[in-house]
């Protein structure tokens, strides 16, 4: 009889962005790192689909009539978009690295009538509880359809936010204390996994954490790109105009060019079809990466790139307040009010730390795979 164990992840794994597809892969692989079969649900909901022909996410516009009138401006735009370079690489991407189930489940109801068999199930990673959206209100990432016997735990899962939003909080807390394990991303997340009544909470790392530099090195190995200058890669969600003048100055000073990963009017080159790979590649071989992005700063760590990042105006700046706090480089943060470290991050005291933080990661999954009921 095999002893191998069974894990079932469930995550935002399919939703074309990339740290939400880096994060997929990266606790998976790890899980097979140390002999587990793993997989990921292969959940998603009508909430969690893109690149829909049809379709109507305007409250506005969803009404009889006007819906279709809606849906057929939409349409030419939205074939370009399936046809797209960079939906191509996401889904390559999907089909070669991440380990998904056969079967596709699109609610709840349809996880419980036909439960995808697991000794363990880890809900996580990335901002799966974040109660702003519709993720952080579905009972499946909180693991409600896993059956009594078997072992539900998060990895990483994240809040995002310092608070329940929409009147959720007692809802929240009924799922959170179902889990047998609660690990979270940020330390604001373990302050609220207590406040909402879990009594141990554990902080962990990000799942792309868990593999190092060198493995991470290795899935862009065949991209055989060759960039002919050095340059300061940008990620900037929001096209903020302090972030831009910021990067403008910084290029200047050290003669760089500027790439971007998203559209960007200011920079020598844009990368807007990147998949997951290709942001890898972009990070690795940036001089100076500048972004509002929880993943980009990750990766900065990963890749022990100089970085600086920017406040974002959503109301989820704490996750990456935490990473950067955690490592001791709060100095990276920049906001209207402070300036810019003219030091050089030393990656030899940060290693020390993050290899504390990434052996308490690994040990909080072994225990719960290996040694718990």
């Amino acid at each position: 009889m095999s002893t191998t164990k069974r894990v079932k992840t469930i995550t935002c794994h399919n939703v074309y962005n990339i740290g939400a597809s880096l994060q997929a892969y990266a606790l998976t692989k790890y899980l097979k790192n140390i002999g587990c079969e793993a997989e990921i649900i292969n959940y998603i909901p009508d909430y969690l689909r893109h690149y829909r022909l049809l379709g109507c996410n305007s409250p506005a516009y969803n009404k009889p009539l006007l819906r279709q009138l809606y849906q057929l401006a939409k349409l030419p735009q939205r074939i370009m978009a399936r046809l797209s370079k960079r939906k191509k690489r996401f889904d390559s991407f999907t089909k070669k690295y991440l380990p998904v189930t056969s079967k596709v489940y699109r609610t709840n109801n349809e996880l419980k009538a036909d439960v995808p068999y697991a000794d363990v199930y880890f809900a996580g990673s990335d901002q799966i509880w974040n109660t702003l959206f519709p993720n952080g209100k579905d009972p499946s990432f909180y693991l409600d359809f896993a059956p009594e016997g078997s072992i539900r735990a998060s990895y990483a899962a994240s809040f995002s936010t310092d608070k329940i939003y929409d009147g959720y909080e007692a809802q929240v807390s009924n799922w959170l204390k179902r889990l047998d394990y609660v690990s979270v991303r940020e330390s604001s997340g373990v302050a609220l996994a207590k406040k909402l009544g879990v009594d141990f909470p554990v902080q962990v790392l990000d799942p792309v954490f868990l593999l190092n530099k060198e493995q991470w090195r290795g899935l862009v190995s065949d991209l055989n790109t060759n960039y002919e200058n050095e340059y300061i890669l940008v990620y900037d969600f929001e096209q903020s105009s302090h972030l831009e003048s910021f990067v403008k100055t910084l290029a200047k000073e050290n003669k760089l060019k500027i790439f971007s990963v998203l559209p960007c009017t200011y920079c020598d080159s844009s990368f807007e079809n990147s998949g997951p790979l290709e942001f890898l590649d972009l990070i690795e071989n940036a001089a100076f990466v500048v972004s509002n992005s929880f993943h980009a700063t990750a990766f900065s760590i990963i890749f022990e790139k100089q970085f600086f990042v920017f406040n974002r105006e959503e109301a989820i700046n704490s996750r990456m307040h935490d990473i950067l706090q955690l490592f001791s480089l709060d100095d990276r943060i920049i906001t209207d009010s402070n300036a810019a470290s003219e030091n050089e991050i030393n990656y030899q005291s940060t290693k020390k730390i993050l290899d504390e933080c990434i052996l308490k990661s690994k040990d909080y999954i072994k225990h719960i795979v290996f040694d718990s009921k």
